[in-house]
């Protein structure tokens, strides 16, 4: 398909050489000789790329410059000026433009450049498809191998890393092979946690880094020697996390960044709780029977979130001055910044934000954001756009101004599911598609993860021969009664409660200011 040019320049009949030569070598090249006349061929058609002269009379290119990319924000312009003075470099960089040349102009600079603008998008293509490629191998073979929890770990990131490249390319075909081995990646940790988990929480087998020992282990020993502040962002997953990563490192340098393991079920009502108090779940039913919450009680599940860290901090002898808020919506993160003088002399304070759990529910029940968070890359999108806008941006940006530690974690991520399974259970079983606590579970054994004794597990057993079943890999529980309604609705939601590397394997990150 031929190439498309737009040249302004007032000598535009002083630049028919190099028009001549451009057009030699299949380029197809419009002429104009005012900033006028630029505006208006770009409103009657579209073009490949725009070479505008920064100084004609009457407006110049600077003064199209706006209306242009307002009528047409990606379309290519080339500023092309006999100055170098800084105000017009940053006047004409401030409005995006691809390129900047300096007269007099040569054709071999300008087919150079268009080369650059043109030739950039498939150049990087080819070059992320080549890597990717010999990465497929070595993933391929790490999937055969009897990996531990460390490969794991490493194999994830290198997923994720994949998922996001993959994402700016035109070869589809490439992303549907990474998709492939992340559905076998998950099909294989599923039973790696199968086999393991238990013995990890008896002390049979030495354990990864648990979410309940996170506190202990990680974060108490990190803040000792500087005021800090643990932002917990529920149910972020890895990916998104290297995704908003970037914003964070405008004011911030990474000190530490790890990936950790949720526990099960990886829910709010069991992983946050744990998080904070420092227990398993059934521990802190026998240690707190008044604050705990089971399936079938009235009343949320995090409620008392404050008194578990209150308890944990005790039991750790940490005599510290601290806070813990909980932000559920805009007007309470607006709060919390406008009050940050409040807290920022504490020695630790803690933040829950809940925007992320909040958008992965409101993707399954409403319409409008599963079509625009409908697969991982558009929720990735949508939870940088969050970041970016949101109160919380402002309260990161506060914590670097007064020179404190910041640190990123989450108590579980979420997966799309895809695969439904049929189960029967009473009219007490609990709802989610991830998990299913009760009795007289009726369940095909090879298609789920069984805890038929929940203390082995460190689960609460609130009644006699109550099991849990635990959903792989893409999978989700249905009911045979109204089955295909409910395939239908659910099929390509995001969820949590079971076994994926997704939900299980969640960042954690220490930050320091950077230094002014």
């Amino acid at each position: 398909m031929e190439t498309t040019i737009l040249w302004a320049d007032d000598e535009i009949e002083l630049l028919k050489p190099h028009i001549l030569l451009l057009e030699e070598k299949g380029y197809k090249v419009e002429g104009v000789n005012s900033g006028a006349d630029a505006i208006e061929k770009c409103q009657e058609k579209k073009y490949d790329v725009i070479f505008l002269d920064e100084n004609m009379p009457g407006i110049s290119g600077l003064d199209a410059l706006p209306i242009i990319k307002d009528h047409d924000p990606i379309v290519p312009v080339v500023m092309i000026t006999k100055s170098e003075e800084e105000y017009i470099m940053e006047e004409a960089i401030g409005n995006k433009i691809a390129d900047y040349l300096i007269k007099p102009v040569n054709t071999n600079q300008i087919i150079l450049c268009l080369k650059k603008i043109l030739d950039q998008s498939k150049l990087v293509s080819q070059k992320i498809n080549s890597n990717y490629q010999q990465e497929f191998r070595q993933i391929g073979m790490q999937l055969s191998a009897n990996m531990d929890f460390d490969e794991w770990k490493e194999l994830y990131a290198k997923l994720v890393f994949w998922d996001i490249e993959l994402e700016s390319i035109e070869d589809g075909g490439m992303r549907e092979i990474l998709e492939m081995q992340k559905k076998e990646a998950n099909q294989l940790f599923s039973r790696y946690i199968e086999k393991n988990y238990l013995n990890w929480l008896n002390g049979v087998d030495e354990s990864p880094q648990l979410l309940h020992t996170l506190l202990k282990n990680k974060i108490i020993p990190s803040t000792e020697s500087k005021k800090a502040v643990v932002i917990v962002i529920d149910n972020l997953r890895y990916d998104q996390w290297k995704q908003i990563e970037p914003l964070f490192l405008e004011s911030f340098t990474k000190e530490k960044e790890d990936i950790v393991f949720s526990i099960l079920p990886t829910a709010t009502q069991y992983a946050r709780n744990s998080f904070f108090s420092g227990l398993l779940p059934s521990e802190m039913a026998k240690k707190f029977p008044t604050l705990w919450k089971n399936e079938e009680d009235e009343g949320g599940k995090n409620m008392h979130e404050k008194d578990f860290l209150e308890a944990n901090l005790k039991r750790l002898g940490k005599n510290i001055k601290w806070s813990y808020n909980k932000i559920t919506n805009l007007e309470a993160g607006k709060k919390l910044n406008n009050q940050f003088n409040t807290i920022k002399d504490n020695d630790l304070n803690f933040i829950v934000y809940n925007f992320v759990d909040m958008l992965s529910h409101a993707r399954t029940e409403m319409e409008m954001i599963r079509e625009l968070a409908s697969d991982e890359a558009a929720y990735r999108s949508i939870t940088l756009s969050w970041f970016k806008h949101s109160p919380l941006s402002d309260i990161v940006k506060k914590v670097a101004d007064n020179n404190m530690k910041l640190i990123i974690t989450t108590d579980h991520g979420t997966i799309r599911v895809k695969n439904p399974i049929k189960v029967i259970g009473s009219k007490s079983t609990n709802s989610n598609l991830r998990y299913k606590v009760g009795r007289g579970l009726s369940y095909n054994e090879k298609e789920v993860f069984v805890v038929n004794s929940p203390q082995d597990a460190f689960l609460p057993q609130t009644k006699l021969s109550s099991e849990y079943l635990f959903a792989g890999s893409e999978d989700f529980f249905v009911y045979p009664n109204n089955y295909s309604h409910y395939v239908n609705y659910f099929t390509n939601t995001f969820q949590h409660g079971g076994i994926s590397l997704e939900e299980m394997l969640i960042p954690y990150v220490e930050l320091n200011p950077k230094v002014k």
